[in-house]
């Protein structure tokens, strides 16, 4: 049996697996079936701990649809309060190494538990080749996107570690956001798809946003969403640099967005509950699967 703990920030929960419990590689069919919310454990994503040639930790992120993400802030946020709460690490600041860059977590420790982690996400970069996004090299900072269905958006697009897509509107509606998400995810101007935002601004430090997650759809809260669309509202001039809080339909997050593009993302976590895969499980989806 695998042992593994479950943990959400925002209600974007992930599942986090030490790789050296694993019989192989994680193949994208068992991918599938563990984030299952009928068939498996369910979840947004998997968290596999592994080694790090440059950081403390090593962290791989896997989503739902088996596909691999670079980084993503409620897993680093997730991934941090699992290293401490289990004992993996004593102290509050550490590194963790994810294929979108290093990242430093600091874990707010109450009782001897993690209940908020700051993360240092790295710096935002609007340009073209770095998002990846097709096309000439550009910051790419309200430009026209025609979508497959006839829809042309206002979009910024912005890295953070991994590709974000922006759209400014006046209004939030969650079926837009169903609706253009896809379109926006898997359009051919990005060619490691995106990740989507609808950004409506609140103030000169606030943010409403709502989320279409590349491999993971609909989502409650993202903590590199956040970073994305807080730093394409200031970028935009719509909001100042410093502090920019982004809200969710599963709450709140913190950004400071510095005048180099660094950014700081810091907001509550918690876990959920720590269990098993059978060995009926793994002997049927991680064992002898194609990778």
């Amino acid at each position: 049996m695998i042992p593994f703990v479950k943990g959400h920030g925002l209600g974007n929960d992930y599942i986090v697996i030490r790789g050296s419990d694993l019989p192989g590689p994680l193949a994208p069919a068992a991918i599938t079936r563990i984030c299952d919310r009928n068939w498996g454990v369910g979840s947004d994503g998997i968290l596999l701990l592994v080694p790090a040639p440059r950081a403390d930790f090593g962290l791989r992120i896997f989503n739902p649809d088996g596909s691999e993400a670079e980084k993503s802030g409620n897993g680093l946020r997730i991934f941090a309060k699992y290293l401490w709460d289990h004992g993996h690490v004593k102290k509050t600041t550490f590194t963790v190494e994810t294929p979108g860059g290093v990242a430093e977590c600091r874990v707010h420790v109450v009782a001897g538990r993690v209940t908020a982690v700051t993360v240092e996400m790295g710096a935002a970069t609007f340009r073209a080749p770095e998002i990846p996004m097709n096309g000439p090299d550009r910051d790419v900072v309200a430009v026209p996107l025609q979508l497959g269905d006839g829809t042309t958006l206002t979009v910024t697009a912005v890295s953070v570690g991994n590709p974000h897509c922006v759209v400014f509107v006046e209004r939030l509606d969650e079926a837009e956001c169903r609706r253009l998400g896809p379109l926006i995810e898997r359009h051919p101007a990005f060619p490691n798809r995106t990740n989507v935002q609808f950004a409506r601004v609140r103030g000169r430090d606030a943010l409403d946003i709502l989320i279409w997650e590349r491999g993971a759809g609909y989502t409650l809260a993202s903590g590199s969403s956040s970073c994305g669309a807080a730093a394409a509202a200031v970028r935009n001039g719509a909001c100042d640099h410093g502090r920019v809080t982004v809200r969710m339909p599963g709450g709140e997050l913190a950004v400071d967005v510095r005048p180099d593009w660094s950014l700081r993302l810091e907001g509550p976590v918690e876990e959920v509950y720590v269990g098993q895969l059978s060995a009926e499980f793994v002997a049927a989806y991680l064992i002898s699967q194609p990778s």
